[in-house]
């Protein structure tokens, strides 16, 4: 099924490039009239997209946060795992700032075209560098008066301080007041996810509505744009991959050799499934061949799963980057940096569903005036980037488990 959606959005995409290079190319009025026509129909799925994110963001940190089987296995792995995952996605992070956006200072595109594009999207009101409040008043603004309040006006930082001192809180109480509590939260994530699932499956028309306009104003210059980000974003991610290797050499104290045939499996289903879950199995088969501590790995390993995406903040940060300069907005080393460290952060909180890592970037382009139009955009092009993620994201799990087995390593090695 979702082989099958992936095709249907590609070939939105695919039509709604066509057509918008075909409308720009027309003196017909009839015809350049089309893209405003379809416009609404796209800001339409992507309102349906914004309404999900509160939501979704409180369930997943209160379930995660408070629920007894993700606690008892923080606890078991202690701080050291954890550690190590910031460690690693906060130097990937550092890795995209500094290289991203001057590959994407490589792409010419029209001054003219990007201002017609940003005044028809949600980031019409930002010219020039996103300003930012002053450090009082956000350092401030963390603790909201009013939680509702901050659901409401979108505020999503604060909502998320508040949302994971409550689910702290929760933690401590008796366990049927918790357990009463849990059980609303998880049935709003499940619901939230069946609602996504509907969003998602009207995606290539959503990609279609959303595509052509832009298409139509930029001409043949949209198909380059999208191929350049597409090539140097994959890039990124590869060279990141390519990293992992010495790591788990040198820290980790694994032969490069058997190493690489190790993980090849397990990134072979990971490129074809674009799920790190139903690669975990191949995981563990890498790393009994490896010898690694089946401690650590039987705990490392399903927590890496569903908590570490080491690659997917170079794609989702170079995304936003594209969009920003696809848009003509002017984004200054904090902006970039901001941009870097907060997809970094969100990245632990992607929930397990297909481009679940851009539907929760919404409140970020919110916040810093970017086009949330644009998030429609890069999920029409995650499938290849998505691809290239998944089988990088499993080799950072190996890795970690190799590093963390380099003082309990199976006696047989």
């Amino acid at each position: 099924m979702q082989t099958s959606l992936t095709a249907r959005v590609l070939i939105g995409l695919a039509l709604a490039l066509a057509g918008g290079i075909a409308i720009s190319l027309s003196s017909s009025g009839a015809v350049t009239s089309i893209p405003s026509l379809v416009e609404p129909v796209g800001t339409l799925w992507v309102n349906a997209i914004r309404m999900t994110i509160v939501p979704l963001i409180m369930s997943l940190l209160i379930t995660a946060i408070a629920g007894d089987h993700q606690s008892g296995l923080v606890a078991t792995l202690g701080g050291k795992t954890i550690g190590l995952f910031v460690v690693m996605v906060a130097m990937v992070c550092v890795f995209t700032a500094l290289t991203a956006p001057p590959l994407l200072a490589l792409l010419h595109l029209d001054p003219a075209t990007a201002a017609s594009l940003r005044a028809t999207t949600s980031a019409a009101t930002a010219s020039g560098a996103v300003e930012l409040p002053p450090f009082r008043d956000w350092l401030v603004g963390l603790i909201p008066s009013n939680p509702l309040k901050a659901a409401v006006d979108g505020a999503m930082l604060p909502l998320i301080v508040f949302t994971v001192l409550f689910a702290l809180a929760l933690a401590r109480i008796a366990d049927t007041q918790r357990e009463a509590v849990l059980g609303f939260f998880v049935a709003i994530k499940h619901a939230m996810f069946v609602l996504i699932g509907w969003i998602m499956a009207a995606a290539p028309i959503g990609v279609f509505a959303l595509v052509l306009p832009l298409a139509a104003q930029m001409g043949a210059t949209a198909a380059g744009a999208f191929g350049y980000f597409l090539l140097f974003t994959c890039s990124l991610i590869l060279v990141s991959m390519a990293l992992l290797y010495p790591l788990a050499v040198v820290v980790g104290r694994v032969p490069l050799a058997p190493f690489a045939r190790a993980c090849a499996p397990a990134q072979v289903v990971g490129f074809s499934t674009r799920s790190s879950l139903a690669s975990l199995p191949a995981m563990f088969t890498a790393a009994e061949d490896l010898r690694f501590s089946p401690q650590v790995s039987g705990l490392v390993l399903p927590f890496a799963v569903s908590l570490f995406k080491f690659a997917s903040p170079i794609g989702r940060a170079s995304g936003t980057y594209f969009i920003a300069r696809l848009y003509g907005i002017e984004l200054g080393p904090m902006e970039i940096a901001i941009i870097a460290g907060a997809i970094g952060l969100l990245s632990f909180y992607s929930p397990g569903i297909p481009s679940g890592g851009l539907l929760i970037m919404t409140p970020l382009y919110a916040s810093l005036n970017l086009p949330v139009e644009g998030i429609g955009i890069l999920i029409a092009l995650d499938l290849l980037i998505d691809m290239t993620i998944t089988p990088t994201n499993v080799t950072a799990n190996l890795t970690v488990a190799a590093m963390l087995t380099r003082s309990d390593r199976d006696p047989r090695q």
